[in-house]
């Protein structure tokens, strides 16, 4: 989406769609899922976990850390990568918002 564009939409909404677009990519979810299991680790034990190049996973971790899905800290000449559970909860609220509206609806569409 043009950056003209997304002048017509909320705030909340733009946010909403960074986080899903970051989402979007089976490598970042897997990103995702390996740092649930650890309390914070180093890129390169995220590049082992993967069967991505270096850069590559770089470039996912850009991309997440631009969304606010993760934080990053720079230890030694390593960074440390973590969820920012602040972001997720945002997205659960709105996932619950829509979970919530769609259980309340009555099904008459199609």
């Amino acid at each position: 989406m043009g950056a003209s564009k997304t002048e017509h939409f909320t705030q909340k909404q733009n946010e909403i769609a960074a986080l899903m677009k970051a989402l979007g990519h089976p490598a970042r979810v897997a990103i995702i899922d390996y740092l649930l299991t650890v309390d914070t680790c180093i890129c390169g034990d995220i590049v082992n976990e993967l069967p991505l190049a270096q850069p590559t996973v770089s470039q996912h971790l850009k991309e997440l850390k631009n969304a606010g899905l993760i934080k990053g800290n720079i230890e030694g000449n390593a960074i440390c990568y973590c969820i920012d559970e602040e972001t997720f909860a945002k997205f659960q609220n709105f996932l619950s918002e829509v979970f919530g509206k769609i259980k309340v609806q009555k099904n008459n569409c199609c």
